[in-house]
């Protein structure tokens, strides 16, 4: 089974570009499989049916993995068998009539354009190094960027004169996103004197460099974003996705376009894009409960005609 997974591991990134982190646990996934195919005798690819797929399923569930995790490991499942079928090394894929688990959508935490503003107001710009972080967290909020995607941008990625920059997503893939005015100047102004000081006499391709003259990485934005979120106030725990989250929940509050989101995201699928909608939803409501006579909230402080009395009214104007 070994030489098999070798043989899938190389596929998965030679031909489909899967980040490293997606292929390991891809393999991690297989791995707890064909040991549980051992356990219960199955030393013989040929020999899986859907039946064990579903046992083995059975058993991530009974060690309370969530049905994300589960659907995770289904998937590498399929990919494998798949590829064996591709490859001619087994004629049937068991996993042909399977179904991916359901899982739950979390809807994705984000920060209120207040606490947006706090956070991108507090880098003190008097010094190089504050320059640089206003640059680097206007520029985040602007673009929606993954945390990975700002840390390798190189000074030739950008174009701000036209108004964007050319981002490197999943499996390398390249895409083009708008700058905004504010975000544009900040990064202009970093780069026409606090990167020059910061640098000094060393060279970088790297867009935005730390005090050693080095490109940064994710977790010294981490901790960079972590300590401005402190010094905000913002209690919420608060990462560099959050920031992406608050990006596209902001967007899709204003009207704008699912598709241009997802353009603007780098996501594959449109599905994945839709959950910003469930989030303006879920806000619309909260507002409802919260504002209308027979909303939730306002019945349970007392203010409307279930749990209290029904509230009082002003007699029409002239009456």
């Amino acid at each position: 089974m070994e030489g098999y997974l070798d043989a899938f591991i190389a596929f998965m990134r030679a031909e489909r570009g899967l980040s490293g982190k997606t292929v390991d646990a891809y393999a991690a996934d297989l791995g707890v499989y064909f040991a549980d195919l051992k356990r219960r005798g199955i030393g013989d690819l040929r020999r899986v049916t859907p039946e064990d797929i579903l046992a083995h399923l059975a058993t991530l569930g009974a060690r309370k993995l969530s049905r994300r995790s589960q659907a995770r490991h289904l998937a590498a499942i399929r990919g494998f068998h798949r590829f064996l079928v591709a490859e001619k090394y087994v004629e049937k894929d068991p996993t042909e009539d399977l179904d991916t688990p359901r899982s739950a959508k979390k809807l994705p935490v984000f920060l209120t354009l207040e606490e947006v503003e706090q956070l991108l107001a507090a880098p003190d710009e008097k010094d190089a190094t504050g320059q640089r972080d206003k640059a680097m967290l206007e520029l985040l909020y602007a673009t929606g960027l993954r945390v990975s995607e700002l840390v390798g941008l190189g000074v030739n990625d950008l174009q701000l004169s036209a108004g964007y920059l050319v981002a490197r997503g999943k499996g390398a893939k390249e895409r083009i996103v708008p700058v905004g005015t504010i975000a544009g100047e900040k990064v202009r102004a970093y780069l026409e004197s606090a990167r020059p000081a910061l640098l000094g006499e060393r060279q970088s391709q790297a867009l935005f460099v730390t005090l050693r003259g080095e490109g940064f990485t994710r977790q010294g934005f981490w901790k960079l974003l972590k300590r401005y979120a402190l010094k905000a106030g913002i209690l919420k725990p608060i990462s560099p996705h959050k920031l992406r989250h608050s990006f596209a929940t902001h967007l899709v509050e204003r009207g704008a376009d699912l598709r241009a989101v997802q353009a603007m995201l780098g996501h594959a699928d449109l599905a994945t894009t839709q959950i910003y909608t469930h989030v303006n939803s879920a806000r619309l409501r909260a507002v409802y409960d919260h504002a209308h006579p027979r909303g939730d909230d306002v019945r349970g402080r007392g203010g409307g005609a279930i749990g209290g009395r029904a509230p009082t009214r002003k007699p029409p104007r002239g009456a």
